[in-house]
C-alpha cells in the first residue's frame, strides 16, 4: 500500500467520525502503515474547552491530549487497512497508563506520535504528545474496532 508522507485535514475527516469541537487532529506529518504515525494538533484559544479550563490560564486537559493520541491511532489503523469509518466504530477500551508532564497552552503545536504495538480488532498503542522537545503527555491505550450498530 502506498501512503502519502503527509495527510491533510480533508483526508483525516474522511477517516475519523469526529468533528469540531471534538476533532483533535489538524494534519499528519508522516505515517508508516502498521507501525507509527506523527500527527499534530494546534492548540487554539478558539477551542470551547479552553474557555472553561481554566479562565485566565487556559490549559488543554491531559485527557484531551490522550484523546488526540487515540484519534491519531484511528488514522493509523485506517491507513493500515484495519479500520473503515463507513463500516466500523473504533472505541477506547482502556487507558493503561497516562502521565501528564507539562501543560499544553494556546499557541502551541502538539506533535502526536503513536506507535502500534498491535493492530487488529483489538489494537494496543503507545503515544507521546510533544511541543518541540518538551514532552507534554505519554500514554498507552487499547481500542476495539467493531462493526457499526444497525440504525434503528
Amino acid at each position: 500500500m502506498t501512503t502519502p508522507e503527509r495527510i491533510d485535514i480533508q483526508a483525516v475527516l474522511g477517516m475519523l467520525p469526529h468533528r469540531f469541537p471534538f476533532l483533535f487532529i489538524d494534519g499528519v506529518e508522516r505515517v508508516e502503515p502498521e507501525r507509527s504515525i506523527v500527527a499534530y494538533h494546534m492548540v487554539s484559544m478558539s477551542n470551547p474547552i479552553l474557555q472553561g479550563h481554566f479562565p485566565g490560564r487556559p490549559i488543554l486537559p491531559g485527557v484531551v491530549q490522550v484523546e488526540a493520541l487515540a484519534q491519531a491511532a484511528v488514522v493509523l489503523a485506517s491507513v493500515s487497512g484495519a479500520f473503515d469509518p463507513a463500516r466500523h466504530d473504533c472505541l477506547f477500551i482502556g487507558i493503561q497508563e497516562a502521565k501528564f508532564r507539562a501543560p499544553a497552552v494556546p499557541g502551541e503545536r502538539l506533535d502526536l506520535e503513536v506507535h502500534a504495538l498491535r493492530l487488529g480488532r483489538v489494537g494496543k498503542f503507545e503515544g507521546t504528545v510533544r511541543c518541540g522537545d518538551e514532552v507534554k503527555t505519554t500514554a498507552s491505550f487499547t481500542a476495539i474496532i467493531q462493526p457499526k450498530a444497525a440504525a434503528g
